[in-house]
This record gives C-alpha cells, sequence and structure tokens, in this order.
C-alpha cells in the first residue's frame, strides 16, 4: 500500500445535496421577507419532523447546546444531575451554565451508554435529574433508566444528539423517553440545518414554555414573563432542513452499507472490535466507533495517528473524558477509581470515516491500512 496521502478523508462529512434545489426555497425567504422568529419554512419543518419522527412537538433551536441550557431551565432543574462523562463536553457544559453540579457514573462496556445499575448509588438529597446521552445514536436502557427515575421522583433528559431517527426494539422512536430529548442538527450529524438543533417534548404545555424560553421569555408585545435567551432557528436554516428531510433516507441506508463493509471486513482482525448496534433495525449508522485493544499490536494513539499521516482523520471519540478536563476533574465523581470502564473506553476508541459520499475505494483503503498494520 503506498503511503502517499491522498485526498484528506474526515471521520464524517455534511451530506449536501444540490445547489439548484436549494434555490427555489432561497427564493420564498426573499419574497416573504421573513429570515428568523419562526417564519413558514420554521413551522413547516417542526410539522415535518413531528411526522418524520414519529413525536408529539418539536421545538426547534439555533444549535443543539443552546437546546441542552434551554431543556434544563424549562424544567427547573437544579442542584445535582446524574450524567456520563463519555460524551461531548455541550452534555455537561450545559449543566454548569445552570448553576448545576454533574454527578458522572461509569458506562456500560458494550453499549458505552450509562450504566443504570451506577445510577442509584449516586443519587443524593439535592439530584433533581438524570441525563443520559444515546451514545453513537445506540439507545439507553430507557426501560431501567425511567424505573429509577419514577421511584426517586427524578426528571430524564436524554441528550440524542446523536439520536436522529432511531428507534427502539419497539418500533418507536427512542425520543419518545423521558421528560425532553435534544436533537443536533450540526453540519456533520445524520440529518443537518448545517448549526441547529431541537427539543422534543409530549404536551402542548412544554412546547409553549420551551418556545417562550427560547425567544427571550416573550410572550406578546409587552409582556416578558421568564428571563429566556435568543435560541430561534432562522429560516435559511429551516429551509435548508426541510431540503434535507428529503435526502435523509438514502443517506441512512448509504451509511449502513458502508458500516456493513467495515464490519465484514474488520470484524476478523484480532485486537479490533467494531461497536455499535448493527442488530437494531432502527439504528442510523451516525458513526462507527471501534477499539483498538491490546491484541492489535498497535496502541489507539498509534493507529490514530498513522491515519492522520496519511490523510485518513478519524477521531477518538470520546477522548478524553469530559471528567478530565479542568472544569470538572476537581469533582469527587470524576475520580478515574469511579469511572474504570469510561477511562479504558476512551483510551481504546476511536471513530473511523462514515458519510454518505464516502468513496468505496478510500474505505478499502482505510481497511487496507488497518489489516496491514495489526498483529501477525
Amino acid at each position: 500500500m503506498s503511503d502517499t496521502p491522498k485526498e484528506t478523508i474526515y471521520v464524517t462529512r455534511p451530506a449536501l445535496p444540490p445547489l439548484q434545489e436549494f434555490m427555489p426555497y432561497l427564493e420564498r425567504i426573499w419574497q416573504s421577507k421573513v429570515l428568523t422568529n419562526e417564519g413558514p419554512f420554521h413551522h413547516a419543518l417542526e410539522a415535518a419532523l413531528c411526522d418524520y419522527l414519529g413525536v408529539k412537538h418539536v421545538s426547534l433551536f439555533t444549535n443543539g447546546t443552546i437546546a441542552l441550557i434551554t431543556a434544563l431551565q424549562s424544567l427547573n432543574i437544579q442542584g445535582e444531575v446524574i450524567t456520563t462523562p463519555f460524551s461531548f463536553v455541550a452534555t455537561s457544559h450545559s449543566l454548569v451554565w445552570n448553576g448545576i453540579q454533574p454527578v458522572f457514573v461509569d458506562i456500560d462496556p458494550v453499549t458505552l451508554n450509562m450504566d443504570p445499575a451506577k445510577i442509584e448509588a449516586a443519587i443524593t438529597p439535592r439530584t433533581s435529574a438524570i441525563m443520559p446521552v444515546h451514545c453513537y445514536g445506540r439507545p439507553c436502557d430507557v426501560e431501567a433508566i425511567q424505573a429509577i427515575a419514577d421511584r426517586h421522583g427524578l426528571k430524564v433528559i436524554y441528550d440524542a444528539a446523536h439520536a436522529f431517527a432511531v428507534k427502539g426494539d419497539d418500533g418507536n422512536s427512542v425520543m419518545n423517553h423521558g421528560d425532553l430529548s435534544i436533537l443536533s442538527f450540526h453540519a456533520t450529524k445524520v440529518f443537518n440545518t448545517f448549526e441547529g438543533g431541537a427539543i422534543v417534548s409530549h404536551d402542548a404545555q412544554s412546547k409553549r414554555r420551551i418556545d417562550e424560553l427560547k425567544n427571550f421569555g416573550i410572550i406578546d408585545e409587552v409582556t416578558v414573563d421568564i428571563a429566556g435567551i435568543n435560541g430561534k432557528m432562522s429560516e435559511f436554516n429551516a429551509a435548508f432542513g426541510l431540503l434535507q428531510l428529503q435526502h435523509v433516507e438514502r443517506a441512512i441506508v448509504a451509511r449502513r452499507e458502508i458500516d456493513t463493509r467495515y464490519r465484514q471486513i474488520l470484524g476478523p482482525v484480532r485486537g479490533l472490535q467494531c461497536m455499535g448496534a448493527p442488530e437494531l433495525a432502527g439504528w442510523n449508522c451516525a458513526y462507527f466507533p471501534m477499539l483498538v485493544t491490546p491484541e492489535y499490536g498497535l496502541t489507539r494513539d498509534e493507529v490514530y495517528e498513522l491515519l492522520k499521516a496519511r490523510g485518513i482523520h478519524a477521531r477518538r471519540y470520546f477522548y478524553p473524558l469530559i471528567s478530565s478536563f479542568p472544569t470538572y476533574s476537581d469533582l469527587p465523581s470524576s475520580r478515574p477509581a469511579n469511572l474504570p470502564v469510561a477511562t479504558e473506553m476512551a483510551s481504546q476508541i476511536i471513530c473511523l470515516p462514515i458519510y454518505p459520499d464516502l468513496a468505496l475505494d478510500d474505505q478499502m483503503r482505510i481497511c487496507d491500512f488497518l489489516i496491514a498494520h495489526g498483529a501477525p
């Protein structure tokens, strides 16, 4: 195999429809002269997402982080929230922005989601909610988590940034679980609006409060009821989302084909453990996570650097753990001894490139490299 880098391959790339398909949407925005603040495209995308995802209410946001922050405010969450260290920092940052202390618990070594067996021991009189993450789009054990929440009178807010269109074993959207679920529509997600996010809620009253919070708390021209924020999605982003929604099924099918090929080729390689949820019919293949174990012969970091040197930018996702960053490392729950599984997984995880237009020869180049560099 040649060591000469070809075109750079990133772990994920946005799926962009042809520009000419977007021009009629732009013309309609210009004609309406409504650029933001819940215009016609905003309302159309909310309705379309409710229908596509099989949920009752969707509130669009400028990004997923503002959606997380607002979700916590809408439920008046305070004190402590139990969450996972194996996530992107936005999960715990949203807690800190609300003056809430994150309490980290360990993860399951198979699903990489929060381990329900660890939750109850972390509950204190100050605990008000649980914030799990559907890691890489694989659903959490929603029944076990809800049972714990019900026993202790806690709210459940799901960070579903990776879980667009994901369904559970019952065939229903995973976002029908918990009190609220938060989506990210960042450019690298399965479904994107360039930048954007959403909160999924289950009743009209919750949606009304969320929509007030994302628009400064404004009720009408002369009434501001609560201290809200500017979290509104623009008409430009909403229109792009409506166009993207027409292509998302094809994008997910393409991702599944790439996922299947990785598993067929790399599954037999000693020391490489393909993660994810191939057994789940409703999985979206948002990422292709893989563990590089000691049997492989190279460490995960060595694999990462060698791939990068050849123009293949995989991602150590999630490394470092959130709990290891200075903002969180002094918390009692952040001690590595409290998080042995998450600590080990973070040292071995790597996400290989997966996106709808990943070329076959580029995927084979990645696979050939990994096969060639493994232990004999």
